[in-house]
């Protein structure tokens, strides 16, 4: 794994706009679209409202999520709130460009429904997004895979996960591995003390099944 290491947040997010930036012109330049995997949480809250900033341009880029809580789009516990209110809204972006997950459809028919999404965005084809970003919960779970569960080593595009807190939607851990470039958000220190501690821990740690070719750490001195 590469790993890109800041002594502040602002660094970080500066010197991810820069990759960002970069590689979604690359694509631009090339008639091809940019596929992007957004997460949840707090983490990514000062990136997105940086990134809303940046000189991207965001008619070429598609927007996806890695996972969902089965909550309505308006609730304050919604990833597509969160990056909708930090993000989407203060940018020039069309609605077709937001593949968002449906969360007002019976669970089942929810999780089904995005992975026909994204095998008809891909075409049938290998599914591989651009950018899949990811933070990391206090347990070493990533999108709504969960230590000892077993999605770890399941092979699906997107599915209903149970439990305790909420009912979720999250893709996969080969959908995520199959991406070109993948990126572990570490944004303060102790994201950063844990995640040197989880990986010590083996598989049954889902931070610890990322694709390490592909995966690019952004974190905290």
């Amino acid at each position: 794994m590469k790993t890109i290491k800041k002594n502040t947040e602002k660094s970080l997010i500066n010197e991810f706009i820069i990759n960002f930036e970069r590689d979604a012109l690359k694509k631009k330049n090339e008639n091809k679209r940019f596929s992007f995997v957004l997460t949840g949480g707090n983490s990514p809250i000062k990136l997105y409202k940086k990134l809303a900033k940046s000189k991207v341009d965001w008619q070429n880029i598609d927007l996806f999520w890695g996972d969902e809580r089965y909550v309505s789009q308006k609730s304050k516990h919604s990833n597509f709130k969160l990056a909708y209110d930090t993000l989407i809204k203060k940018v020039k972006i069309s609605k077709k460009n937001i593949f968002k997950i449906d969360t007002n459809k019976k669970i089942l028919n929810s999780s089904k429904n995005y992975s026909n999404k994204i095998k008809r965005y891909f075409k049938n084809k290998t599914k591989s997004f651009d950018y899949f970003l990811l933070g990391m919960g206090a347990d070493g779970h990533v999108a709504s895979i969960f230590p000892n569960s077993s999605e770890i080593n399941e092979k699906f595009i997107a599915k209903q996960v149970l439990r305790k807190d909420f009912l979720r939607i999250s893709l996969s851990l080969n959908i995520i591995n199959n991406s070109k470039k993948i990126i572990l958000w570490l944004n303060n220190k102790s994201k950063s003390k844990k995640y040197n501690q989880l990986r010590m821990l083996g598989k049954k740690i889902p931070i610890n099944n990322l694709n390490k070719k592909k995966t690019l750490i952004f974190k905290i001195n």
